[in-house]
């Protein structure tokens, strides 16, 4: 999907955010620099300057993703939780089985503070393509840093669905209680 000749930084800008909205999934910065017919670099660049235009462009694991704003009020809940590393796919499947997004995960560390990373995984392709991107980059994830507690911004339709997929994470002994 190349284009023919290269953009012009306007343009290929309203492009970008044009192929982005139209997605569902993310979109890796090297698609788009193909697209566009440029350098993955002039696409990075490009994500900071509409972002500080205010265009909600989120950079995830797996690509870059408009978050266009919610026509239907959602509900969020930062949810505890403690696991093995090896458990991280059945803990992702978890929220994404009960219909919720996994908006991010934050630890507490000892030096810095909180430390927040991006996720929004919405369902089992992209929990598996989470999964696939830590086994092949053999990143750490950050819970690794605190014995497996982690915390998970997540977002549903309703508290009741939240209140499933709690349920659900306190069976499975992943959920993080006094």
């Amino acid at each position: 999907m190349k284009n023919e000749k290269k953009l012009k930084s306007e343009e290929r800008r309203a492009a970008i955010v044009k192929w982005l909205k139209k997605e569902n999934a993310p979109l890796k910065g090297s698609d788009l620099a193909k697209r566009a017919g440029v350098s993955r670099q002039v696409v990075v660049q490009d994500m900071s300057l509409l972002k500080a235009k205010g265009e909600p462009i989120f950079a995830t694991a797996q690509g870059y993703m408009y978050l266009a704003p919610a026509t239907q009020q959602k509900v969020q809940r930062l949810i505890a939780v403690q696991h093995r590393p090896e458990d991280t796919r059945e803990e992702l499947y978890t929220f994404v089985d009960h219909g919720l997004t996994v908006i991010n995960v934050t630890i507490e560390h000892a030096i810095y503070g909180e430390l927040t990373g991006a996720m929004h995984i919405s369902n089992r392709q992209e929990v598996d393509a989470f999964c696939a991107t830590l086994t092949e980059t053999k990143a750490s994830l950050l819970s690794e840093l605190t014995e497996g507690v982690h915390l998970h911004l997540v977002e549903g339709q309703n508290e009741a669905q939240v209140a499933k997929a709690i349920a659900a994470l306190r069976e499975k002994a992943f959920l993080l209680e006094e």
